[in-house]
């Protein structure tokens, strides 16, 4: 690995050997990350913002008790619960159900996805090549791309027998949409001259598919990608609710149910570091294949 150092004396992006892994890629960019000092002050703010939200959260419903939040569990209530050997609701950290509600969710996620991705984005990819492609199904995205999840249930249910299968259509579903419809803008944004610079040049069609269009459409294709993932977790928890039997959406209203609100809140925010480290393999992954777009730092 070969660095040029600034004059300001700023760590630089590291410049990678074109043989090594992704995997290799990866590691070094955290590594840059985290020892760079705007990284680390952006993690102090982020960190900073965080720690004010939880000590906001416990002034309105564990000190001043305001009106329409007293009912709420408090920070320290939910943390007691969490770390609790013998919790009184039977959801902690140490509870072989906690992880296996994590298992089911992220399993049905990683199968929706990865489906809507596969699916997703060569069509997108085709329907901003070939103009009569999208002329043809255009007009299909727009319509049942509004449709609300929800709304596809009862047809979920009637098309996919089993519980399992429903549940990732109607993530899949979700995924697929988004995932479409920013390759396809992808696409439409690269610019006129570097197709006819590429004719001039005597680029065949597939040439400029997979040299001009594929690599002009990635930062939207990314984008996409990350808007994908949390919408798919978003109908997830929303099908889970409705048909499942484990997960953390079926924790959330199973603990509804049955009164248990501090383990609402464990499993809210247990989604939500699930979902924020999803949606941060996708940047990183992303960042190593669009290294030409990483700004420069002064």
């Amino acid at each position: 690995m070969t660095l040029n150092i600034p004059a300001d004396n700023s760590l630089p992006e590291p410049v990678f050997p074109i043989k090594m892994s992704i995997g290799t890629r990866v590691w070094f960019a955290m590594r840059h990350q985290i020892t760079n000092p705007s990284s680390l002050k952006s993690l102090f703010l982020s960190v900073s913002g965080l720690v004010l939200s939880v000590f906001l959260w416990f002034l309105v419903t564990e000190y001043f008790k305001l009106p329409r939040f007293e009912k709420l569990p408090g920070p320290l209530t939910v943390w007691r619960e969490f770390v609790s050997h013998d919790p009184s609701f039977g959801t902690s950290i140490y509870t072989v159900e906690y992880y296996k509600h994590i298992m089911w969710s992220t399993l049905r996620i990683l199968i929706a996805f990865g489906i809507a991705t596969a699916l997703g984005v060569p069509i997108g990819l085709f329907m901003g090549w070939n103009k009569v492609f999208r002329d043809y199904s255009f007009p299909i995205l727009e319509l049942l791309r509004p449709i609300p999840v929800l709304a596809w249930v009862p047809l979920a249910i009637l098309m996919w027998s089993g519980r399992e299968e429903p549940i990732i259509f109607l993530a899949f579903l979700a995924s697929f949409f988004a995932t479409v419809l920013n390759t396809l803008l992808g696409v439409e944004s690269i610019d006129e001259v570097y197709f006819r610079a590429a004719s001039c040049l005597g680029a065949k069609p597939r040439h400029i598919f997979f040299k001009v269009v594929v690599p002009g459409a990635l930062p939207f294709i990314f984008t996409g990608l990350q808007i994908g993932m949390g919408v798919a977790w978003f109908s997830l928890v929303a099908a889970e609710m409705l048909s499942g039997e484990y997960g953390l959406g079926y924790l959330i209203w199973d603990s509804y149910v049955l009164s248990q609100y501090p383990v609402i809140v464990i499993a809210m925010v247990t989604l939500g570091l699930v979902g924020f480290l999803c949606s941060a393999a996708i940047r990183l992954v992303g960042r190593q294949l669009m290294r030409w777009t990483t700004r420069g730092e002064a």
